[in-house]
């Protein structure tokens, strides 16, 4: 592989993988599902659940990258044993890494107009109803749908159309250090605010009442989830930067430190989220709409709300962002595997048709509502992430631990070789059991059971 397909610094491919990793399920998800599975309780199990399963796994999936030098479409076929079917999981996590993108360009485009309406001081003196009808009514129209993924699209495909290092690596670099900037003057300043105790003890002190009334299995099974997406492993997105560095650097290490970033950015969020709602009396189990309804209604109400408001929206922006160059980044580096044509004309062609893919679920929420898969109140882009989410992601990741630790796939002494090349922390050879027979059936059941959950089927009289 030439210079040119090679990340020009450690800090590059640390920055580029942490931003694939830290998207809306951190900022955005991540603190109201801790506040609802019991705070500390939550976090506790979090964390353990990263160590145990999320670490490992990204490792496996940057030790194929790195072994590979290939895109992922491509990275089994130089690997996998004569005659077997591997690379067919090449091919599925190229369409997993479309797939998300289908939806996430359009949520992704949801920020970047938040971010502008807050700029330019469109809720300013904002009313609970008002702040609730603005969001009904973006969703409601085509044309702001449409306008604003056109933004995210042309953003992303130019910043990469630029180049690797010139390009995605130099504005990631900038956009990650500014991300964290933002994040730590925003969560000083909801440290100021009245209500902060109450909302930093709602975040982080162990409620085990609301885990027992939640259930301590839900939790886990939460925590989980949580822990595994949030790095969003299984469909080749952190591969494809493992094709991208040389050997300096052992790969748990690696992992290890892009794990803490993505980390630190969450409990950040919710640093910056939990003490600001309990100061303006705004319910913080709002779930989802905590991000479009809640929080506009506390910045409506606070000093500088402007201000702090469009700091806000504009972190969140660059969260969004950050995952959008890394998994479209995936998608020009297979479609460039596959064609051989040059990085701008790739993403030319791509930006297109990424553009056109994404525009179900655009129209999702208003031409194309009457479309609702899994029954009222869903649509296009809960079946576009139902299909990544509950089934590619954990599939993928179940493939990448038996390929690496199986004599019917790579091996473990391959992966082990692989990724403990370089200084830093290393795999250690006796996880090998660990990783063949406990964590694939771990995954096996969050993928089941994730379905079962999804679809609210009831077995033995336990409803899930």
């Amino acid at each position: 592989m030439n210079e040119q397909k090679k990340l020009k610094s450690r800090l590059g491919f640390i920055l580029l993988s942490a931003g694939c990793a830290i998207g809306l399920g951190n900022v955005w998800k991540f603190p109201y599902i801790t506040g609802q599975y019991g705070g500390g309780v939550f976090l506790i199990i979090y964390i353990l659940m990263l160590i145990m399963f999320g670490i490992p796994v990204m490792t496996m999936e940057f030790a194929i990258g790195r072994a590979a030098q290939k895109a992922p479409v491509k990275m089994y076929d130089d690997l996998e044993p004569k005659g077997s079917k591997w690379h067919w999981h090449g091919v599925a996590g190229m369409i997993g890494c479309i797939m998300l993108m289908m939806y996430y360009a359009v949520v992704a485009g949801w920020i970047v107009r938040y971010f502008v309406k807050f700029l330019t001081g469109a809720f300013d003196g904002a009313t609970p109803d008002s702040i609730g009808a603005e969001f009904g009514g973006m969703l409601s129209s085509p044309g702001i749908n449409i306008g604003y993924l056109a933004i995210v699209v042309v953003i992303s495909f130019v910043v990469l159309a630029i180049g690797l290092q010139s390009g995605l690596e130099k504005v990631t670099k900038y956009m990650m250090v500014l991300l964290l900037i933002i994040m730590l003057v925003l969560a000083i300043n909801s440290f100021t605010m009245p209500g902060n105790k109450e909302g930093l003890k709602f975040f982080l002190l162990p409620d085990f009442k609301r885990t027992q009334e939640i259930g301590i299995f839900s939790v886990v099974m939460g925590a989980l989830n949580q822990a595994f997406f949030t790095l969003s492993i299984g469909i080749g997105s952190m591969a494809v930067f493992g094709s991208y560095i040389n050997k300096d650097r052992s790969l748990l290490g690696e992992s290890i430190n892009i794990t803490i970033l993505d980390t630190f950015v969450a409990v950040t969020a919710g640093l910056i989220m939990f003490p600001a709602c309990f100061s303006y009396g705004i319910d913080v189990n709002a779930g989802p709409s905590l991000l479009f309804i809640t929080m506009p209604n506390v910045f409506a109400n606070m000093q500088l709300g402007r201000l702090w408001g469009t700091l806000f929206f504009l972190f969140m922006s660059f969260a969004a962002l950050s995952t959008a160059f890394a998994v479209y980044e995936n998608v020009i580096a297979n479609f460039m595997e596959l064609t051989k044509l040059s990085r701008k004309l790739s993403c030319l062609i791509c930006g297109i048709g990424m553009f056109i893919l994404a525009l179900p679920c655009a129209l999702g929420f208003n031409k194309w509502a009457g479309f609702m898969p899994f029954g009222d109140g869903t649509g296009v882009l809960d079946l576009e992430d139902f299909v990544v989410s509950n089934l590619l992601l954990p599939i993928g990741a179940i493939v990448y631990v038996v390929f690496c630790s199986t004599r019917y796939g790579w091996g473990w002494d391959n992966f082990l070789k692989e990724s403990n090349a370089g200084k830093g922390a290393k795999m250690p050879n006796w996880l090998k059991n660990y990783m063949r027979f406990f964590v694939p059936l771990v995954l096996a059941a969050i993928l089941i059971l994730g379905l079962l959950s999804f679809f609210h089927v009831k077995v033995f009289g336990i409803q899930f």
